[in-house]
């Protein structure tokens, strides 16, 4: 079977702690909770992956550098993987700052891609810059009958954003299914001989298809 591209949610970081909005390269470090998660996640791999590779935030870098480390797999980081760019609700961490930005995330898995956050990205800004490096790792590593999973650290936000787009995953589960620190998102390239087909989405976080879970949302730490 052709292996997957799993997209990996950093390890905890102090931003997310205190439960600000912190999306600015580089951004804050792992906590020491963040450094063992990373390599528990490391550990529990059935098997190294193919290729792995990060965001060049900070805390995805250092995660990526940890699961290195037990897996012997070089890290490298790659441009456009970035967590959303919050603009002017960087580094704030009230209820209202929260609220806004959650009002205007959720719009984008409606399809309203072209709301901006004030002073941040709009959601069509976001895919356009991430979609094309997963697109130029799917064309490299994971041809038909490619062996090996090719893991991607990034950031909770724009994974999940990018997961309901090429996985075809619908909100509210999208929206309200917010990924943990060093959660995953899978997602299963089909082919018909050489011919690209599409992506099924194989893991959300804790959940496995039929991606119909109805969980109510929370504020707490939905992005990073």
């Amino acid at each position: 079977m052709t292996g997957r591209l799993v997209l990996v949610r950093h390890g905890e970081t102090e931003g997310n702690v205190a439960k600000i909005l912190d999306t600015r390269v580089p951004g804050l470090p792992l906590t020491e909770r963040g450094v063992a998660q990373a390599k528990a996640f490391g550990a529990n791999l059935p098997a190294p992956p193919r290729r792995l590779f990060s965001s060049r935030a900070l805390r995805a870098r250092q995660t990526a550098a940890h699961i290195e480390s037990v897996t012997g797999v070089r890290a490298q980081a790659l441009e456009g993987l970035f967590e959303v760019q919050v603009g002017d609700l960087e580094g704030q961490g009230s209820d209202a700052a929260h609220q806004l930005f959650q009002r205007i995330y959720s719009s984008w898995h409606l399809g309203e891609l072209e709301v901006r956050l004030p002073g941040g990205e709009t959601g069509r800004e976001v895919l356009d810059r991430y979609l094309p490096v997963l697109e130029e790792l799917r064309a490299r590593y994971l041809e038909p009958g490619a062996a090996g999973d090719i893991l991607v650290v990034s950031h909770g936000a724009a994974m999940r954003l990018v997961g309901r787009t090429m996985g075809g995953v619908a909100p509210p589960f999208t929206t309200n299914n917010h990924l943990d620190n060093t959660e995953t998102i899978e997602l299963l390239p089909h082919y018909t001989g050489k011919e690209f087909l599409g992506w099924e989405c194989t893991r959300w976080g804790r959940y496995t298809p039929p991606f119909d879970n109805d969980v109510e949302p929370t504020a707490d730490d939905p992005m990073g």
